[in-house]
């Protein structure tokens, strides 16, 4: 039966992969000083009666390199999409002007910096915790094929596998951690 066990590294890596990417996701979000849609990206409004991401309710340009602009579709949600905006943490004051909201994104001081390196900072924990749950999976999959009577030479071979995807996985995290708080801290 050891002779069966086959541990799916592909699914594996993938999964780990995915990780990586919500990573990214929410370090997008992360405003640097620079306009980007991106970080309005986690932001929901409640339109028509469930959260609504706000690219699905308005179109969001960058037209400067420090401006957001939101043109709203519905003029019943700008009040909605304003209120999301001012309670979702990002320090950000939309200004109206009709249906279009205006972003103005202010330079960000030392102090807010090194806050939002650390938010980035948590952000990769929570991403290096997710790939050690997924090897700790890996790894029980192999315990379980030992007790099933696997070689202890297989196991030790699988057990090497799972934790050189793991080892690459962290090592992206934090390069990609390195990489954000550098661009945070560019004044």
């Amino acid at each position: 039966m050891s002779e069966d066990f086959e541990l799916d590294t592909d699914d594996l890596a993938r999964r780990m992969d995915g990780a990586i990417a919500n990573l990214r996701t929410e370090l997008a979000s992360l405003r640097t000083g620079r306009a980007s849609g991106s970080m309005l990206e986690p932001i929901m409004v409640d339109a028509y009666g469930s959260p609504t991401p706000i690219n699905q309710v308005g179109t969001v340009n960058v037209p400067e390199p420090r401006m957001v602009t939101i043109n709203v579709w519905d003029k019943g949600l700008v009040g909605k999409v304003e209120k999301a905006i001012r309670e979702s943490g990002l320090g950000i004051n939309p200004q109206l002007n009709g249906t279009i909201i205006m972003l103005p994104i202010p330079e960000l001081n030392e102090e807010r910096r090194r806050e939002l390196t650390k938010v980035a900072g948590h952000y990769a924990e929570s991403a290096r915790v997710s790939i050690r749950n997924l090897r700790r999976d890996g790894m029980d999959q192999i315990k379980k094929a030992k007790a099933d009577g696997m070689s202890e030479d297989d196991q030790k071979f699988w057990e090497a596998t799972v934790q050189e995807i793991t080892d690459t996985h962290i090592k992206m995290v934090d390069e990609t951690l390195e990489t954000k708080q550098a661009e945070i801290m560019q004044v």
